[in-house]
């Protein structure tokens, strides 16, 4: 069993910052990818960014230099720093990793979301 456990979100004004927190738990062998998704009502999950175990990350354009995705392979976290949020940054923020519990494939999880509110 493993799951993905999300904190930091909550209420910004825009122009700051937020850090969004991820920890992955349980019968964790390897991960592969651990990225971020945001969804707004009505709308799609949207990719925002990810990082492989190699530590390459990727960003979508909307969130390209003032979003930073970091991975802490030791701990089974990943973190997001969010600067210079704006009102269109407010979503509901899932974690999401690609986790192999056996050592052979990976299978996907997600946390619950937490939800960001920029607004003044």
């Amino acid at each position: 069993q493993v799951q993905l456990v999300e904190s930091g979100g909550g209420l910004v004004q825009p122009g700051e910052s937020l850090r969004l927190s991820c920890a992955a738990s349980g019968n964790v062998v390897a991960i592969y990818v651990m990225s971020w998704y945001r969804q707004t009502p009505g709308k799609e999950r949207e990719l925002i960014a990810a990082v492989v175990s190699g530590g390459s990350a990727s960003y979508a354009e909307s969130v390209k230099g003032r979003f930073t995705i970091s991975r802490n392979g030791s701990k089974n976290t990943v973190d997001l720093q969010m600067d210079s949020l704006q009102p269109d940054d407010t979503a509901v923020y899932y974690c999401h990793a690609a986790i192999s519990t056996t050592g052979l494939y990976g299978m996907d999880y997600w946390g619950k979301g937490t939800l960001v509110t920029v607004s003044s």
